[in-house]
């Protein structure tokens, strides 16, 4: 997406905008299978500190994690204003780096894009969790400073950061980025819900990246619940004025997450 476009999109529709960064965990561990029939190949691999071993069929944990994604943007393309509200960028963490797989864009013209990067996400490598969160905040104050110079008015940017284990990349980057998101969040000028997937995720490092909300652990891989309620909760948000206090469906986070 260049930035004429991005650009395009603001001046063709002044909506005030829900911009969201979904940072996520792809790193090996999240090929681990957490159902489905699998096969034994007698191949072991070490990913992420551990030796893990490698099996045919199954469904993984980044499978599932997909699946609540498009069912996120789905949602989202369905309703009516959070259409047009609603912006989505998405930063991945795995191998040796973080990469931003789609940056922030009207939906409609996001969506080819999404659909085959999407798609193509693959577990890989370790888990530089540092180094993500820097560039997905990195995107949210480019984006904002777009917004401000079209004249368009937005809501509290939002960060959702999930992962399903413990930071392993640069330890000046990680600092780096948890000083940033907490000065962001006791200025009100980012939401950031911190998301375990898995017993072996670190709460700890979460809750150090959010000093207003304590992390959540994923129940089980109920992505598609979380997915769900985050797209409802961004509709909610969307149909509102930018300023508005939001009050967050707390009923419906028990249908996915719990405190550690």
């Amino acid at each position: 997406m260049n930035d004429l476009l991005r650009k395009q999109d603001l001046e063709s529709n002044p909506t005030p905008r829900v911009p969201i960064c979904l940072c996520l965990d792809v790193s090996g561990s999240m090929g681990r299978i957490v159902g489905g029939t699998t096969r034994s190949t007698g191949k072991r691999e070490y990913h992420d500190g551990k030796w893990w071993d490698i099996v045919e069929g199954g469904e993984t944990a980044l499978q599932e994690m997909v699946e609540g994604i498009n069912i996120f943007y789905n949602n989202l393309l369905e309703d009516e204003v959070a259409r047009y509200s609603a912006e989505v960028c998405i930063v991945t963490f795995g191998g040796s780096s973080a990469e931003v797989v789609i940056d922030f864009a009207n939906l409609d013209r996001q969506e080819g894009e999404r659909q085959r990067k999407i798609a193509d996400l693959t577990a890989h490598g370790e888990t530089p969790m540092g180094e993500a969160v820097n560039k997905a905040l990195d995107c949210l104050e480019a984006r904002k400073n777009e917004y401000k110079d079209a004249g368009v008015d937005y809501f509290q940017p939002w960060l959702v950061l999930m992962t399903d284990g413990e930071p392993n990349g640069s330890a000046a980057e990680l600092e780096r980025a948890i000083l940033r998101t907490n000065e962001l969040a006791k200025m009100r000028k980012l939401t950031i819900f911190p998301l375990g997937v898995g017993q072996e995720a670190d709460m700890n490092c979460l809750a150090r990246f959010s000093p207003r909300r304590p992390p959540l652990r994923l129940k089980g891989m109920n992505f598609k619940d979380f997915f769900e309620w985050l797209s409802a909760s961004v509709s909610r948000t969307s149909q509102s004025m930018p300023g508005d206090k939001i009050k967050l469906d707390l009923e419906g986070i028990k249908s996915w997450g719990e405190l550690d």
